[in-house]
């Protein structure tokens, strides 16, 4: 059928008709090419101005919210308060500035530690609206909660009205109040058990479970091992002998433990000589003696295999600034770098007090080192324990770094050497010996024939007389 429109020429009709078409056809593509819209069905929640963690971020707890923002923990609390309200318990700030142990805190900021860091943020945040109103009272029903460290936190209201959290008292309950969370101040910091036994096992044994500087330990005559101190009243008659009573001497060398089969079990070497380097490290001063044990040589290694194997070893260490002085002709030589450190490593146990016991008692000390067969020597000077002798001598700098009662630490302020030896035979001239002929003695009346003889001659006819 023709399409025609009335008034219109049948040409013109078709020239009508063709635009029309290609005008739609241009706006459905214009349309396509529009970038389209995110859906509102987003898995990424949307958070406002008026969120619990915007609260938490201008709020007075400004130390929580930078370590919240250190521990890049904001997309994991986005993603909660998206699902379900939140409770946070904020410590004051006064107790994340003065009241937190500073070694504990320097352990929560390394790098290394960013998940126990995290643990314990998130050991303060309960994935559930939890007001003032709504505490438990007492200890009726189930008081603990879980957090989103997957640990469990206890509730509680004191008979004073006083609300709890673990160990913590709230002292401001419902200090920010949200339509997607509450914030509850209290006034110390929580720790979840997690964090805690890993930083029992990575700070230095000194704080935990060392031996504390109380001199060298008593040793078992008969066994040859420690032993506990006995208290021995005052005018009892000694427990040891006078002799067992004297300080070991340096020559005396430990004697190995039994292995793993024996009853004491096997002393972990090289656990013990990880926490006496990253105690270095900490302690300050030290970290190029560590880089030469760990890096340049296999002493850490090698340290750790004797302890275990029983031996006990004291670390006389040079600092930094000692180190600094050592020349590139001194450590360019094969072995040099190990022959140093051996003459540092005494194989005894040895303390501050022990030491200066030892040089006050017997005024110069030689201790072996485990640079055969050269010896260390030890005396007093200043008030202090001085190494060496003339220009190559250290003083007792920094006394009793680490001391687990297996490895000793003790910081001095130079690099020994050992005395140079005389390689050189002495060369003496040899001189002709010269031959002395002893005369025969003769008497006064033989000695007047000779002379009456010689007076007519005939002196040479008598032996006697020539």
């Amino acid at each position: 059928m023709d399409c025609h429109i009335y008034g219109v020429p049948k040409l013109k009709t078709i020239k009508i008709f063709l635009l029309t078409a290609f005008f739609f056809l241009s706006i459905h593509v214009r349309a396509s090419a529009l970038p389209r819209k995110p859906s509102s069905s987003s898995n990424s929640p949307q958070i406002n101005s008026n969120s619990v963690l915007v609260a938490l971020l201008d709020s007075r707890y400004t130390e929580l919210a930078e370590l919240v923002e250190k521990a890049l923990l904001l997309p994991t609390l986005e993603d909660a308060v998206g699902k379900h309200n939140i409770t946070i318990f904020a410590p004051r700030n006064v107790a994340l500035e003065r009241d937190i142990d500073p070694e504990f805190k320097r352990f929560l900021l390394e790098p290394g530690n960013l998940r126990s860091l995290q643990t314990l943020l998130l050991f303060h945040i309960i994935p559930n609206r939890i007001g003032s109103g709504e505490w438990p009272a007492g200890l009726a029903g189930d008081p603990t909660h879980s957090t989103l460290s997957n640990d469990r936190l206890s509730l509680a209201s004191k008979g004073s009205g006083v609300k709890t959290v673990d160990v913590a008292a709230v002292v401001h309950p419902d200090a920010v109040v949200r339509p997607d969370g509450v914030i509850h101040g209290i006034e110390r910091l929580l720790i979840p058990r997690s964090v805690e036994e890993d930083f029992n096992r990575r700070r230095s044994l000194r704080s935990i479970s060392a031996v504390l500087p109380e001199g060298a330990p008593e040793v078992d005559p008969r066994t040859h091992r420690l032993k506990k101190s006995v208290s021995v009243p005052a005018g009892a008659p000694p427990v040891l002998p006078i002799y067992d009573a004297l300080a070991p001497g340096p020559s005396l060398a430990p004697a190995p433990a039994p292995g793993p089969g024996g009853p004491r079990g096997h002393f972990d070497g090289e656990s013990q000589v990880k926490d006496f380097i990253q105690t270095l490290l900490h302690y300050g001063g030290y970290n190029e003696l560590a880089d030469i044990l760990v890096n340049l040589t296999s002493l850490a290694t090698e340290m750790g295999r004797l302890v275990s194997e029983g031996y006990v070893l004291t670390v006389l260490a040079p600092n930094d600034e000692a180190m600094a002085k050592l020349t590139t002709d001194q450590l360019s030589e094969p072995g040099a770098p190990e022959q140093i450190m051996y003459y540092h490593l005494v194989p005894e146990y040895q303390t501050e007090e022990s030491m200066y016991n030892a040089v006050r008692r017997f005024g110069k000390v030689r201790y072996d080192t485990l640079r055969l067969p050269h010896k260390v020597m030890a005396q007093e000077a200043d008030g202090s324990v001085k190494f060496g002798e003339a220009d190559g001598s250290a003083y007792l700098f920094d006394p009793d770094i680490y001391t687990d009662g297996r490895i000793s630490v003790q910081g001095i302020d130079g690099v020994l050497f050992p005395p140079e030896e005389d390689t050189e035979p002495e060369t003496k001239t040899s001189r002709p010996a010269k031959v002395i002929i002893a005369k025969s003695r003769r008497g006064k009346l033989m000695e007047v024939a000779c002379r009456m003889l010689g007076a007519f001659g005939q002196d040479s006819h008598f032996t006697t007389c020539q």
